[in-house]
């Protein structure tokens, strides 16, 4: 059975059932505590805590879920993947573990015909928790299983809970018996590998607290939840290689595909040899999850869901070569995988382009990244060479894997071929305080998860009315305070609080449009709104600093929106739909639109593209989005479904999460139709001017447009068309004459400079010969030591350096040169020549005799050495120092 029918087989059978069917989540977690979604309950979180009122009794999904702790065991053994499918149904205070244990039961050995997938019901064995007598009979009853079938675990197998203080509850996993070739017999509790977990069905009753200990299960059982709740997973991939009939999940019909497309391009027989094995499987899995991320929305980058992303591409592209490949691998395992997956997920081919190209721009991106790596690695083997080491530093392996992306297997191999080895110990340690930190970083976040239960019954009440589409000034009521996470009845001037309005005409900060600004006034008082949020995506809550009075729970309030900050949003946010149009108008439908934040005057647009526009690229567009502004063209607003707004071409943002029912902002018909909660003009033309300010790189594969728009854009060109008057007046021309003016004064500069760049060749040469006919021989070493003219430059003091040392490469010679810099620095080289080399004295070492004279330091290869210090008046002492040293080497 293919893994695109499982799916679908176990969506009907829920739907049957009386469930909801959900659409998977992103993978772009909206929990704050984790970056991407883990599990198929996530989505539903918000309804376990209890800060959000489920809008359905029951649910059903597949959620597409990615999780990376494992990632450095993916391809080692055939368990570990990265991006994976849960299918699960959940139950909100309606059915509870008889319910869960007969839909589980039924669809797991009802025949095909039935919907159900046929599995063997005497090879199917359960796990309970040790304490869950209710569970035991249950399974007795509803399933039949006999006594031997059912095995008690503890609480590090068979309880749940979020990992923080919350809902919890045992659970039941449901395993095959794969036979008696895979392992040994005796259930679960004996072997795992035999005994194949494929579901695991939460009972969500109680309440746990703070952890105690250690250990997983460390921590108390406050009491029951108020309502019982069902979440329950089946592993999708798991469950597929067992209906294939095959022995892992790299075998089934979503993966093996890859690994085959990957053993036609090295040549390797997948199968043959462990090593190679490992490089197929990583490849296939980390092309799927990258791909999937990628859909998503993540962009390849140095932090959070972006470096996770880069890694997951670069270590494919790593395996490739390590099985032989050295030609670009992402853009044909991305079309493999958007054919094997989009069956289940059509936005890998209506989105391919945009998917590929940032793939391959990532592996290009990485392939000169090992090419620049490779360089700084040769330097490190060089020197090593010169100090006679053959040991690598850990931290030398750690700075070329956490800076340049150089992975460490890399770093072993060509250390291999260099004749060194690795402290591999010390960059492990490196490494470990490095997941030290982030687990740290991570554990903060996730012990600093808000607690939202107080805007539980704020939300209960029924979602707030915006009324911000239609006026700036709307009367409700004060349906809450919050001072410091908890209730309040009332707020005193001076307080800073947050306020529930039952209606409001504020713009609450989403979508890429910053929060309005206003006033909420009362009888007994006034307060400023400093912010507006969402909490749940649907509490408007409302930051307020109270001004005069007090502001009381209950009462009725005037809000009203600061009718200048209005407009300027309006402006902003039109002007970035139009500008993300023209956009695509000038480079193509690919350049999408990845971020934005726009505020009154202001708009900043993210878009995916590998390159810097050209300035007739920057000029085409600010023309295009200006033009649309002087066409007056019409602003649409319109609400429909999901699948209405896409069949009129809309575009969603990346990352943002929709309702069923979407607003669709339609500006000059088809040729800029959005997904879009944000406030707009009624008219193109009231958007004012567009004035591009900046183009920048944000990532690989990922640039940034800033603007100025309306009356900040009038005010930066009225800036510009000053400073061009005043630089006219300057150089006494006519504006339109100015380039011609300043090119030829930039010719002139760069004449004068070649002419004193000659005189100071020349006054080189000429001190050059003096210098070596001033040579005096310390220690049997000729020395050369002198200080130089201020002024001059660093590259001139080392062809000096070097040209001196050639006019003395037939004997032991050392050449020191200094440098005064800008106020009190200086510079220096040290050269030596060969015949000097040979016996002992080497350039780093000399510098560390004379560096702290001039509060310096410095470094170098054995015949030359460079640095810097921060007191010039030590080069006399220095001088002296290297004298010594010399000396006391001949003694």
């Amino acid at each position: 059975m293919q893994t695109h029918e499982i799916r679908r087989r176990f969506l009907d059978h829920f739907e049957r059932a009386g469930h909801t069917v959900v659409p998977s989540a992103s993978l772009i977690s909206q929990d704050a505590t984790v970056l991407f979604t883990i599990a198929g309950m996530a989505p539903f979180k918000p309804y376990f805590l209890g800060q959000s009122t489920p809008p359905y009794p029951r649910a059903t999904s597949v959620q597409k879920c990615v999780r990376t702790g494992d990632i450095d065991n993916v391809g080692v053994t055939t368990r570990h993947n990265t991006f994976f499918q849960m299918a699960g149904n959940f139950s909100f205070g309606d059915y509870f573990k008889a319910g869960a244990i007969e839909h589980a039961w039924t669809l797991l050995t009802a025949p095909l015909d039935e919907g159900g997938f046929a599995l063997d019901p005497e090879r199917l064995w359960v796990t309970v928790y040790q304490s869950d007598d209710e569970a035991i009979r249950l399974w007795q009853e509803i399933a039949g299983l006999p006594a031997e079938r059912i095995q008690r675990r503890g609480m590090d197998d068979n309880f749940w809970s979020m990992g923080v203080p919350g809902p919890c509850g045992p659970c039941s996993e449901i395993y095959y018996d794969r036979g008696p070739e895979y392992g040994v017999e005796g259930g679960p509790v004996a072997d795992e590998d035999r005994y194949l977990e494929i579901w695991n069905l939460v009972f969500m009753q109680d309440v746990r607290g703070e952890s105690d200990g250690a250990g997983k299960g460390d921590f108390p059982i406050l009491g029951p939840l108020p309502q019982q709740n069902i979440d329950t997973g089946l592993g999708v991939e798991r469950l597929a290689f067992l209906l294939q009939g095959v022995d892992n999940v790299y075998e089934t019909d979503l993966l093996r595909p890859i690994i085959a497309t990957m053993e036609r391009l090295s040549g390797v027989r997948y199968g043959a040899e462990h090593t190679s094995d490992v490089r197929f499987r990583v490849i296939a899995d980390h092309a799927r999850s990258g791909t999937m991320l990628i859909a998503d929305g993540v962009t390849p980058g140095n932090e959070g869901r972006g470096y996770v992303l880069r890694r997951l591409i670069r270590r494919a592209v790593r395996a490739a070569r390590l099985l032989g490949v050295t030609d670009p691998v992402m853009p044909t395992l991305v079309a493999g995988v958007r054919d094997l997956m989009s069956e289940s997920y059509p936005e890998l081919t209506s989105d391919f382009e945009r998917i590929e190209r940032i793939a391959r721009t990532e592996e290009q991106a990485f392939l000169r990244t090992i090419a620049s790596g490779s360089k700084l690695f040769e330097v490190a083997r060089d020197e090593l060479r010169a100090e006679e080491t053959t040991v690598l530093p850990g931290s030398t392996a750690f700075t070329l894997h956490d800076t340049q992306g150089f992975p460490i297997d890399l770093t072993l191999e060509m250390a291999a071929e260099a004749g060194l080895t690795v402290d591999v110990g010390e960059f492990e340690r490196l490494m470990q305080e490095q997941k030290d930190r982030a687990r740290a970083d991570a554990k903060a976040r996730k012990g600093g998860f808000a607690d939202l239960s107080v805007y539980r019954g704020l939300l209960d009440q029924g979602v707030p009315e915006f009324t911000g589409y239609s006026e700036l000034q709307t009367e409700g009521t004060v349906r809450g305070i919050v001072v410091d996470g908890n209730l309040a009845d009332r707020a005193g001037e001076g307080q800073i609080v947050e306020i529930v309005l039952d209606r409001t005409p504020l713009y609450a900060e989403s979508g890429g449009q910053d929060s309005d600004a206003g006033w909420i006034e009362a009888a007994t008082g006034r307060g400023e709104v400093i912010d507006v949020q969402k909490v749940d995506r649907k509490l408007i809550v409302h930051k307020v600093r109270v001004t005069d009075g007090e502001l009381v729970a209950g009462s009725s309030v005037l809000a009203t929106v600061d009718p200048e900050w209005r407009l300027g949003a309006r402006q902003a946010h039109s002007g970035t739909h139009v500008v993300h149009a023209a956009l695509r108008q000038v480079l193509g439908p690919q350049a999408l639109q990845s971020g934005s934040y726009n505020k009154p005057g202001y708009l900043r647009l993210d878009f995916a593209w590998d390159a810097a526009l050209t300035p007739d690229q920057r000029a085409e567009l600010e023309e295009a989005a200006n033009r649309a502004v002087r066409a007056d063209l019409g602003v649409r607003v319109m609400y429909g479904t999901q699948q209405e707004a896409q069949a009129m071409g809309a575009i969603a943002l990346f990352g943002e999460t929709y309702d069923d029912i979407v607003r669709i902002v339609e500006i000059g018909g088809p040729w800029s139709v959005e997904l879009c909660g944000g406030t707009h003009v009624e008219h193109s033309s009231q958007i004012g001017p567009i004035a591009l300010t900046a183009e920048s790189s944000v990532g690989s594969g990922l640039r940034r447009l800033e603007a100025a728009v309306g009356i900040e854009a009038f005010h930066r060109l009225a800036a510009e068309r000053t400073l061009v008057s005043q630089l006219a007046g300057l150089l006494k021309v006519q504006p339109a004459e100015l380039p011609g003016r300043v090119e030829a004064l930039t010719e002139r500069l760069r004449s004068a400079e070649k002419e004193l760049a000659s005189l100071r060749t020349a006054q080189l040469a000429a001190a050059s010969g003096r210098l070596v006919d001033d040579a005096q021989v310390v220690g049997g070493v000729s020395l050369v030591a002198a200080a130089l003219p201020a002024g001059t430059g660093a590259n001139d003091v080392r062809t000096l350096a070097t040209e001196l040392r050639g006019r003395m490469q037939d004997r032991p010679a050392v050449v020191a040169l200094f440098a005064p810099g800008e106020g009190s620095a200086v510079s220096f080289v040290v050269a030596v020549s060969p015949p000097a080399v040979q016996v002992g004295v080497r350039a780093g070492d000399l510098v560390k005799a004379f560096a702290p004279a001039v509060g310096g330091r410095g470094g170098g290869k054995p015949d030359l050495a460079q640095g810097g210090g921060t007191d010039a008046s030590g080069v006399p002492a220095a001088i002296t120092a290297l004298r010594d040293d010399l000396a006391a080497r001949a003694s």
